[in-house]
């Protein structure tokens, strides 16, 4: 609250020096390998389907839990940037986000950089959520390939393969006092996606055909579901609805994009 007793909002200057230092913190912690000097760190790997594999650490927040979790998987058929445009862009939101009941963009820093408020639905048995936070997408220049596990998609492991780019969806809460929660709690999150575009070493943008494109999405969360939920019951949601979250959009961005020409970036 502002000294003369009217609302702070945060300046987009303030939004844009928090985009840039959380987006390039999300990228590394993303691409991060699982294992290092031999630990796993507390990653647990809680479920595995195909190309699939979820992890999470067991976090306490206040006696609430935040584990953080990180998922990746393979989707064939589809760009970095096709998954992190409709990850981003909000005329897409409630084509694959099912647990929104309201979304608003409230604010537009940039053209990729906007504000949300978004109303989830209620989940039986906490009370209603809602979020405020501004989300990021950007191309990663000079790219690197994530290299998580032994059996991970690496050019090392994959020769076949060149890594051609990288996209990352960031999103992060921001502190809006203007926006009163009303019946909800508020969630406090970070969350990123970051996508990795990979193609046949004899091929390029110009030659390489939808079947032959290979896209590593890496998901990261860290949630702070706010009020109160037996730790239990939290767990069972997360474990149950995030793989359901990340088939179901997966499948709908190649559904979305199969009859389309293949986009690199936006045209």
């Amino acid at each position: 609250m502002a000294s003369n007793g009217s609302v702070s909002i945060p300046s987009h200057s303030f939004i844009q020096a928090k985009v840039d230092e959380v987006t390039q913190d999300q990228l590394v912690y993303a691409q991060m390998g699982l294992e290092q000097n031999g630990s796993s760190n507390g990653w647990q790997l809680f479920a595995e389907d195909g190309q699939m594999r979820l992890y999470s650490r067991e976090l306490i927040v206040d006696g609430l839990v935040c584990d953080p979790l990180k998922a990746v998987r393979i989707v064939k058929g589809v760009t970095a940037h096709e998954m992190c445009h409709r990850f981003f862009s909000p005329a897409f939101r409630y084509d694959w986000e099912e647990t929104l009941e309201t979304m608003k963009v409230i604010d537009i820093v940039n053209e990729t950089t906007l504000v949300f408020h978004q109303i989830h639905k209620r989940i039986w048995p906490a009370a209603q959520r809602d979020a405020v936070f501004w989300s990021h997408i950007r191309q990663i220049e000079d790219p690197k390939p994530s290299y998580l596990s032994a059996d991970d998609i690496h050019p090392s492991n994959r020769p076949d393969l060149k890594l051609h780019d990288v996209w990352i969806v960031c999103s992060n809460s921001v502190d809006r006092p203007d926006l009163p929660e009303g019946n909800c709690v508020r969630v406090v999150l970070t969350v990123s996606l970051v996508c990795e575009t990979y193609i046949p070493v004899s091929k390029t943008a110009d030659t390489v055909e939808r079947d032959e494109l290979i896209c590593k999405v890496i998901y990261s969360s860290t949630i702070n579901p706010g009020g109160w939920a037996p730790a239990a019951i939290l767990r069972t949601v997360y474990r149950r609805e995030y793989p359901r979250f990340l088939e179901n959009f997966s499948n709908y961005v190649i559904k979305a994009t199969k009859t389309k020409p293949i986009a690199f970036k936006p045209e």
